[in-house]
C-alpha cells in the first residue's frame, strides 16, 4: 500500500512537500515513481528515483524545480516542490516499478498510491 500526503493550497513561487509512505512490501526493491493528472489531461511523469536513491529522473517542466529523494529505512519518499506555477496544479499520485528501463511510462507501475491534490493559485 502507498499513502501519498502533504498536498494543499499554495502561492506561485511557494513549495510544498509530497511524501508518499509504503507498507506490506519491501519498499527498496522498488523504483519510486510520481505522476500528475490535472483535470481533462492525461497522468504524465514527474519524476522518478531508483532503488537507492543513485539515480534520479525528472520530466522537463520540473527540472530545475523538483527534487525527488527517498528514506528507505523509514519506507518513505519525498517529493520537493518549489517555484510552484499554476500549470502544475494536479492530482500528484506516487507509484512503485520493479523495471528500470522507461519510468517515464505509468503503465510500468504495479502499485499506487491514492493521490493529493496539489492547486498553485493566488
Amino acid at each position: 500500500q502507498l499513502q501519498a500526503s502533504g498536498g494543499g493550497l499554495v502561492q506561485p513561487g511557494g513549495s510544498l512537500r509530497l511524501s508518499c509512505r509504503a507498507s506490506g512490501f519491501t519498499f527498496d526493491d522498488y523504483i519510486i515513481g510520481w505522476f500528475r493528472q490535472a483535470p481533462g489531461k492525461e497522468r504524465e511523469f514527474v519524476a522518478a528515483i531508483t532503488w537507492t536513491g543513485s539515480s534520479t529522473f525528472y520530466a522537463d517542466y520540473v527540472k530545475g524545480r523538483f527534487t525527488i529523494s527517498r528514506d528507505n529505512p523509514e519506507n518513505t519518499n519525498y517529493l520537493q516542490m518549489n517555484s510552484l506555477k499554476p500549470e502544475d496544479t494536479a492530482v500528484y499520485y506516487c507509484a512503485v516499478t520493479k523495471v528500470p528501463i522507461g519510468v517515464q511510462t505509468p503503465t510500468l507501475y504495479d502499485y499506487w498510491g491514492q493521490g493529493t491534490l496539489v492547486t498553485v493559485s493566488s
